[in-house]
């Protein structure tokens, strides 16, 4: 199992825009052959010292997969593509991590 995570920098003000497209795309990739888990968080309100912050424009995706190989194969999903083309003028940046879980 591998586990994602991508920081996702939306437009000032498109955050919400973003996530409309994200809840849309979530259905299938649910369904997708491999995918344990897939969903977007973004900055809880708390009165914890350690938390920093993501900030306004942030959105966190947090994924499972069953492997590297169902995560490739995720990225070249036809449903993806098109809904790279959606999020396009809601996004600035993207980080992402791909981790392999110890524990």
């Amino acid at each position: 199992m591998i586990h994602v995570l991508a920081l996702i920098e939306t437009a000032p003000g498109h955050r919400d825009d973003f996530l409309k497209e994200f809840a849309q795309v979530t259905i299938p990739v649910r369904q997708e052959v491999g995918c344990i888990e897939y969903g977007a968080a973004v900055d809880a309100v708390t009165d914890l010292p350690q938390q920093q912050s993501l900030g306004d424009n942030f959105v966190l995706i947090v994924e499972k997969w069953k492997s590297l190989d169902h995560l490739k194969a995720h990225l070249v999903a036809p449903h993806m593509t098109d809904y790279r083309v959606r999020i396009k003028p809601f996004v600035q940046s993207v980080r992402l991590q791909v981790l392999d879980p110890k524990v």
